[in-house]
């Protein structure tokens, strides 16, 4: 349909490993309406130190690293999920974490490439990327589509991002990286400005509970995605599926976006924007949809506020390591900190360091800083 919002069913990792239960939940997204299904293609070693501390999930306390490891799986699996989402007509997406799952993931070749947020500054993974789709356009195709989420970052984030990916086939989803995410902080009018800042589409990543009112005010703001996680049930131990969304509810998501969608045609962009505004407040209460809709400026949410350096990439000390050796290629590596460890210097240093000699020991998970180094 013309002007229409794409909608994006994130699976992310809740299939588990098991291909039936992948089938199922892309059932469920087709039947719903979305036009794509997301997956996560992870690599433990690539996301999280060992020792990075412990998740509480419904079946109780965990590692986290272990929980990552445990949902990895062949490279045959996302072929086998990317050849059944094209039988059933919608595009099938997929976010690498690594060098390693970018490469494999290149090989099926996806629809669309998606950065999630915490990797927006995974600057040796968007160089790779960058530089396979110049090697598409030198060679005549076209660029694989990439769509970068920009949750728990600043501008600056996202316009180092984009000056290293280009804007072309680049789509842009704002985003609060919190799991659930307070819909009072979304701030959507920044999908305008950031839209009209780097001349590419916008759109939004919506971790908040609500089915409809992140997404639908997300639309009066010109977004042209949206993304929201689906479960087959909400009791489940996926990483996501506390915040996801049960079938019947994206199906009822799918439907009031494309109401809005409907208005926006009706209308025309700015009665229409003003028509979507009006209808939410109804249901929502004005003061609360104004909220929502916040100043337009980017800045990280206060719920992002605490875990930005360490949602994000940094560099870590793979293992313990003794004052006098020297840094070789896997002594280090781009993960993310997270709440136990300590956030080491931005890998866009990666390369700098490597052969730099340490003036003390380090520990195994600790973040890199450039007081570790002799002269």
């Amino acid at each position: 349909m013309k002007n229409s919002t794409f909608i994006i069913a994130e699976i992310g990792t809740a299939h588990g490993g098991n291909f039936e239960k992948a089938v199922k939940l892309m059932d469920a997204a087709v039947e719903a309406g979305s036009d794509a299904v997301k997956f996560q293609w992870v690599y433990a070693d690539e996301i999280l130190h060992p020792n990075t501390g412990f998740v509480e999930l419904p079946g109780g306390k965990v590692r986290l690293y272990d929980r990552f490891k445990a949902l990895e799986v062949k490279s045959e699996f996302f072929k086998k999920c990317s050849d059944y989402a094209r039988s059933k007509k919608v595009k099938f997406i997929c976010s690498p974490f690594g060098l390693k799952s970018l490469e494999e993931l290149l090989k099926i070749e996806p629809d669309y490439v998606k950065i999630a947020s915490p990797e927006l500054n995974h600057f040796p993974l968007l160089k790779a990327l960058a530089e396979y789709r110049g090697e598409q356009k030198k060679n005549g195709k076209k660029a694989v589509p990439v769509i970068i989420s920009s949750g728990v970052s600043e501008l600056k984030d996202i316009q180092n991002a984009i000056g290293i990916l280009g804007t072309e086939q680049i789509t842009l989803l704002h985003c609060i990286t919190f799991y659930p995410a307070p819909e009072d902080e979304y701030n959507l009018r920044v999908i305008k400005n950031l839209s009209k800042k780097f001349g590419i589409g916008c759109g939004v990543s919506d971790h908040s509970l609500d089915p409809v009112l992140v997404p639908c005010l997300a639309v009066s703001q010109g977004a042209k995605m949206i993304e929201k996680h689906i479960t087959l049930s909400k009791e489940t131990d996926g990483l996501d599926d506390p915040v996801a969304l049960t079938a019947e509810q994206f199906g009822f998501m799918c439907h009031t976006v494309h109401q809005s969608d409907a208005v926006l045609r009706h209308y025309g962009a700015e009665q229409g924007e003003m028509e979507i505004i009006r209808q939410m407040g109804e249901t929502y209460g004005k003061e609360r949809v104004e909220k929502i809709l916040g100043s337009g400026k980017k800045e990280l949410a206060p719920s992002e506020k605490q875990n930005y350096g360490r949602t994000n990439r940094s560099l870590h000390f793979m293992n313990d390591m003794k004052a006098g050796e020297k840094i070789k290629n896997g002594d280090v590596a781009v993960l993310r900190t997270e709440k136990v460890l300590t956030p080491g210097i931005s890998p866009k240093f990666l390369e700098e360091i490597t052969g730099k000699t340490l003036k003390h020991e380090v520990k195994a998970g600790s973040g890199v800083n450039f007081e570790d180094f002799a002269e």
